[in-house]
């Protein structure tokens, strides 16, 4: 039986976490994690399209969207979205994630991976690799330099770096202005603390990386490709004139791929 998003609340010991489920409920379960400052609103288009055949799940990671306001930190948000699956009472889901919600379903996995059945990771960087120097110079430096933007000028470049389309920027515009310059930038970095090398390391699940080629956050459209290289069930997708949200500017290719894998690995 098919049913409309529903909206629940996970309380936490010191803050709330909204999340909504929808779609078949005798069918697996699809989680979405969204990109950082942004909130659940970004998976809009594409939850009717597979919650006509899957089980679906949203939510919005803490200090984010309604779940606000809350610390964030990757470990408190990876026990978050576990405990949402515990609550709902799924042992395994098929992660998809955007950018920082693509690192968090890294940490699922590797942390937790018998919860985790297939992972799409779109637009964000490997958690395992081994950082060159400078990507380290530029990792530990990164919160100062991103202290010199104004409020403004830093959620304007967030946004040209993120989407193509106008339109598209400014459906981002009112998730990333919601946080203040001091929120923006703690969220950054406390997601940069998801990268820990571990060699010889494999997710070993299925696994789709999908990468703008026009993507220019961090190192992304280097890692992707290299990451790709060392997984044994891993397809890799480059998408066109893509920046770093490819469900925003390659909309049909985005979701015709994530059709396709969530057909094969449900």
């Amino acid at each position: 039986m098919q049913n409309e998003m529903q909206e629940f609340v996970l309380e936490r010991e010191n803050y709330n976490i909204h999340y909504w489920l929808g779609g078949l409920e005798t069918a697996p379960l699809v989680a979405f994690t969204h990109g950082a400052t942004i909130d659940h609103h970004e998976w809009d288009a594409t939850l009717p399209i597979v919650a006509g055949k899957f089980r679906v799940l949203t939510w919005d990671m803490p200090d984010h969207g309604l779940s606000r306001p809350a610390p964030f930190s990757m470990a408190a948000a990876k026990d978050d979205l576990v405990a949402i699956l515990d609550v709902i009472h799924v042992d395994q889901a098929i992660l998809v994630g955007h950018s920082l919600g693509g690192n968090l379903g890294q940490e699922v996995a590797f942390f937790h991976p018998e919860r985790v059945k297939a992972l799409f990771c779109l637009d964000c960087t490997w958690n395992f690799q081994k950082l060159t120097k400078l990507e380290k110079w530029m990792l530990d430096h990164a919160e100062g330099i991103l202290g010199l933007y104004s409020e403004k000028s830093l959620i304007e470049q967030s946004l040209k770096a993120t989407a193509l389309s106008k339109e598209s920027q400014e459906f981002l515009r009112r998730s990333m202005a919601s946080h203040n310059k001091a929120e923006f930038i703690r969220t950054l970095m406390a997601g940069s603390t998801c990268l820990h090398y571990e060699p010889e390391y494999t997710i070993n699940k299925p696994l789709l990386l999908m990468v703008g080629d026009k993507d220019r956050t961090g190192n992304i459209r280097k890692a992707m490709p290299a990451w790709a290289k060392v997984e044994p069930n891993c397809k890799l997708v480059i998408v066109p004139k893509a920046m770093h949200a490819v469900n925003f500017d390659a909309p049909e290719v985005f979701h015709k791929e994530l059709l396709d894998f969530l057909k094969v690995n449900a």
